[in-house]
């Protein structure tokens, strides 16, 4: 199916759907383009105690879901389906989808999002949420007191640690190298820290679940050197290997980083293309926070809104 929109959002997690939510009062009638993964990557989280306006805990597929509502109240329309080509050299843009849905927009608000790098190991998935995380920021309260692991010697690795340290009992770095690669006032930092310590030339071998297979027990530490596999208890761990921006499909459309992350005007969400903006953490790898990606979805519609307008004038 063809048809044409103002305004194309691709993507429907925090940033995507907060786009819509002002799009759609701005009289734009947007479209949001979910993507596979509805919500984004915050609905893995199932305590989420730090989005303004909750003084309860809530999960991150509720939050998204009001999102979503809130997003269609104000006339934005939601199509279940992935992009799998863009073409942004000429006017209207165009968006071809997996399911054969073609649109042309004016303007296109990118908010793919980025997805956390995984190890790959066989039950990671199942106990995301319930023992294994992927940020210390979002997760680190729910374990203060207790013994954790992080695997990483990046600088993302470093500061997980430096700021679950506050929190828990005991820090343990899993790193596969002999040294860090983090900057070196953050390793300084680290090792002045006295409940922090590394386990160097070491990977996750294996993640521990509790007899009932309901949460993280413990894992397996195996030495590159030696090959040795040592089990500890433990109540979580956190991997923080990076993070993978989804911008596949945009590459050679857009300007990228090195990483893949999209570029984006000093301050603004506007690309290197007139008319094409990006929101959250597709443009983002510095602040994996919800209320950062929602705020930034304003602002990229709010740009959006400004260039249409520009282009009726």
């Amino acid at each position: 199916m063809e048809q044409h929109r103002e305004v194309v959002i691709i993507g429907s997690g925090p940033a995507g759907y907060t786009a819509g939510i002002y799009s759609g009062r701005a009289g734009n009638k947007p479209l949001i383009i979910t993507g596979m993964e509805f919500g984004g990557q915050i609905t893995k989280s199932f305590d989420l105690e730090n989005y303004p306006g909750f003084t309860e805990k809530i999960d991150g597929l509720y939050l998204t879901e009001q999102m979503r509502k809130q997003s269609e109240i104000f006339g934005a329309e939601v199509l279940a389906d992935t992009v799998v080509e863009v073409d942004f050299s000429k006017r209207p843009f165009t968006i071809k989808c997996e399911n054969d849905n073609v649109i042309t927009a004016d303007a296109v608000i990118i908010a793919t999002g980025a997805s956390y790098r995984k190890i790959g190991l066989a039950n990671e998935a199942k106990l995301t949420g319930h023992g294994v995380s992927y940020c210390a920021t979002c997760d680190g309260f729910f374990f203060r007191d207790k013994e954790v692991f992080v695997v990483g010697g990046g600088n993302t690795a470093v500061y997980e640690a430096l700021h679950l340290s506050t929190l828990c009992k005991k820090v343990t770095i899993i790193h596969r190298r002999d040294h860090f690669t983090a900057e070196q006032i953050n390793q300084k930092h680290l090792f002045e820290t006295p409940n922090i310590s590394v386990m160097w030339n070491s990977t996750l071998d294996e993640i521990v679940e509790d007899a009932e297979g309901k949460k993280v027990a413990g894992v397996k530490i195996k030495n590159t050197q030696s090959g040795e596999i040592t089990s500890y208890d433990t109540d979580g761990i956190f991997i923080a290997i990076g993070n993978q921006p989804n911008t596949d499909v945009f590459k050679g459309q857009v300007e990228l980083d090195d990483s893949g992350y999209i570029k984006t005007k000093p301050n603004l969400c506007a690309t290197n293309i007139d008319g094409v903006f990006a929101a959250g953490d597709v443009k983002n790898p510095n602040f994996k926070q919800v209320v950062i990606a929602a705020a930034s979805g304003a602002q990229a519609s709010m740009e959006a809104d400004k260039y249409i307008l520009s282009t009726k004038e």
